[in-house]
């Protein structure tokens, strides 16, 4: 099946080796991401959501604005907009970007966190209300006549919109989380689970349990998206000692770029990256977990490090265990997503090519 590859724009330039300067909301920056993804021949781009970041919503209208076909994958949280409206929310999107928005659901792990936007139930709780927040979001898209709505989290009555997905019933929905409790909302939600980049191993056991749970669910089974921060190099040790370069200078950074390590590992999807840091900071062909380990796994912060080949391989290997996206995003964002979309993008995309013409796979 054809391989999807997301970028990620943030509202200014910033990573474990930049420290953030400038206007929180930097317009030239977020214009010249978009575009170099773009350009680069990207499927869609993650605007991310954190409880102290501007609005992920109104940025991606803002990329959608500055490119023509780039699609957007608008990290939301369910539970501090009511769900009927927000629904209305994407599919305006949908229809001002022409039927470029998906949404990325992301419940939260850290209680902390939350409690920032004045949010203090647990996690099951969260994922409890997610569940009832997607099945109110898919009827606000597809109902033709008004409806009614009872949980436990939400009693709507009467529900209905003008405004809906500018093609067909939905707007794709990705779906992160690793914990049992967003596993089993993943298997009956999600039409592609994210997960950060783990090991061959853990990814296979991790695509087995959301199977089992869309099984389970009466759902066919959802796509899988991998995240992960290539590393890239003309030769195999240039690359390597380029991620020692970095492991060093985001260590000497951390102050003050923000990704200190913290005492409290709030999420399953952080642990699972230290897990496998655990095994050592090489692992599988090319797998990379110094960035996590220094971190505490603060999002994704695992590494594929090679030349654009070797990476490309790795990121086939992925592939043939069920993975169909990639979500890549780099330490230096603007320059990396540039050698991505002109090295290592089209390389995965033949390969891929030529491993459905093996297998005889059909195009999805």
């Amino acid at each position: 099946m054809p391989v999807e590859f997301i970028g990620f724009v943030s509202s200014r330039n910033h990573s474990e080796i930049i420290p953030p300067s400038g206007p929180v909301i930097d317009l030239d920056h977020i214009e010249t991401a978009a575009k170099i993804h773009e350009n680069g021949r990207f499927d869609r781009v993650l605007i991310a959501f954190h409880s102290n970041t501007p609005e992920s919503i109104l940025l991606a209208q803002h990329v959608a604005a500055s490119t023509r076909d780039l699609g957007l994958m608008v990290a939301h949280r369910p539970g501090f907009t009511a769900p009927t409206l927000a629904a209305r929310q994407l599919a305006t999107l949908d229809q001002i970007s022409r039927g470029r928005a998906a949404v990325h659901i992301i419940t939260g792990g850290s209680d902390i966190e939350l409690q920032a936007d004045g949010d203090h139930t647990t996690k099951a709780e969260r994922y409890a209300r997610t569940r009832e927040y997607l099945e109110i979001l898919r009827k606000e898209w597809g109902s033709q006549e008004p409806f009614d709505y009872a949980g436990r989290f939400y009693t709507v009555k009467g529900a209905s919109s003008l405004v809906k997905p500018y093609r067909g019933k939905a707007i794709p929905v990705y779906f992160g989380g690793s914990s049992e409790e967003a596993i089993t909302v993943a298997g009956e939600q999600a039409d592609i689970y994210a997960l950060w980049g783990e090991t061959y191993e853990q990814v296979r056991e991790t695509i087995a349990r959301v199977r089992a749970a869309a099984e389970k669910a009466g759902r066919p089974s959802p796509r899988f998206s991998l995240s992960l921060r290539p590393i890239l190099a003309e030769t195999e040790e240039a690359a390597w000692a380029k991620a020692d370069e970095i492991l060093e200078q985001a260590r000497q950074l951390q102050d003050k770029t923000g990704y200190s390590r913290s005492s409290i590992i709030p999420n399953e999807g952080s642990r699972r990256l230290l897990a496998a840091a655990k095994q050592g900071s090489r692992l599988d062909k090319r797998l990379w977990t110094g960035i996590a380990e220094l971190t505490g796994a603060k999002g994704n912060s695992t590494s594929l490090v090679g030349t654009p080949d070797q990476v490309a391989e790795a990121l086939l290997d992925y592939y043939r265990i069920g993975i169909s996206t990639f979500l890549v995003r780099g330490f230096d964002p603007l320059v990396d997503a540039y050698d991505y979309g002109r090295d290592l993008l089209p390389r995965v995309r033949a390969l891929v090519a030529e491993e459905d013409q093996r297998t005889g796979q059909q195009a999805a």
